[in-house]
């Protein structure tokens, strides 16, 4: 018999890309609904705000998740924290903007029992997004090219019974400029929080989930809500958990649900314009 709900102190999710076909919006609504924390952190690219200026659209499935973070703060008194990321910069002018139980930040300290934690998207730290923002958009449809092709993969492997393979993530893990980009970005955050004197750094951007220790700095990387479906809680003990959604389903099941209805697709969202 599955548990009611997971009570946990904190939540950090990044990445989901909502506006985005490949945003697995359900599951991470599924998850949220069956979690209850003091404190949530949407540690950016929540909303993609690259995607859909170029023609993606915004489903009902992507105003039901902004629904339940609403829910979490009108029902649970949750307090909600949105770290502007890079796909939803438009956000970057209102920041630090305060309504209620909702704050919009650029980065966060997270006071725990082990120490301050430092919380950031962590785009700061990739040159090519900082400086060179037209060929981060090159990137951005390359990498949008590869998961509409995984998509295809994946239904083929799906129809001769093996399980989901990441092709992105398998690139990651096999292409030396991939692993060395990463392994640069990890001891740039976990340098920053260093100086910053925090005991561990919590961010996302890189889609690469992690819980480590590089030398005396605790880095986590909450992953993705494309791929990899996963991300950090923090437990009243003080400890904290990177969580797979394949684990949290084992005792909270999702019912699998048929693709949407093409009339369940609306008009993209309007960014806002700011002057």
């Amino acid at each position: 018999m599955s548990k009611a709900h997971l009570n946990v102190r904190t939540v950090i999710v990044s990445d989901i890309h909502l506006g985005t076909p490949h945003s697995k919006v359900g599951e991470v609504t599924h998850f949220l609904k069956y979690v209850r924390c003091d404190r949530l952190i949407l540690n950016g690219d929540i909303i993609d705000g690259w995607r859909l200026q170029r023609g993606d659209v915004w489903t009902k499935s992507h105003t039901r998740f902004i629904r339940r973070i609403l829910t979490m703060i009108q029902k649970r008194d949750t307090e909600v924290i949105y770290l502007r990321g890079n796909h939803d910069d438009f956000l970057g002018r209102l920041l630090p903007m305060q309504f209620e139980s909702l704050s919009l930040v650029e980065d966060y300290v997270l006071e725990t029992s082990q120490g301050k934690y430092l919380v950031l998207h962590g785009d700061v730290f990739d040159g090519i997004v900082k400086n060179m923002v037209f060929i981060a958009h090159l990137g951005d449809l390359g990498y949008n090219l590869l998961l509409r092709l995984n998509r295809s993969y994946n239904w083929f492997r799906k129809l001769r019974g093996k399980e989901y393979f990441s092709l992105s993530q398998a690139i990651k893990a096999r292409v030396k400029q991939a692993v060395s980009f990463v392994g640069k970005f990890e001891d740039q955050v976990a340098k920053l929080a260093r100086d910053r004197g925090c005991r561990g750094v919590i961010c996302g951007h890189i889609h690469t989930p992690a819980d480590k220790m590089i030398g005396d700095i605790h880095y986590l990387n909450s992953g993705d809500w494309v791929e990899s479906l996963t991300a950090i809680v923090e437990h009243y003990d003080g400890r904290f958990e990177l969580m797979t959604f394949k684990q949290f389903t084992t005792s909270f099941p999702m019912t699998p649900e048929s693709p949407a209805p093409a009339e369940e697709i609306e008009s993209p969202l309007q960014l806002p314009v700011l002057a």
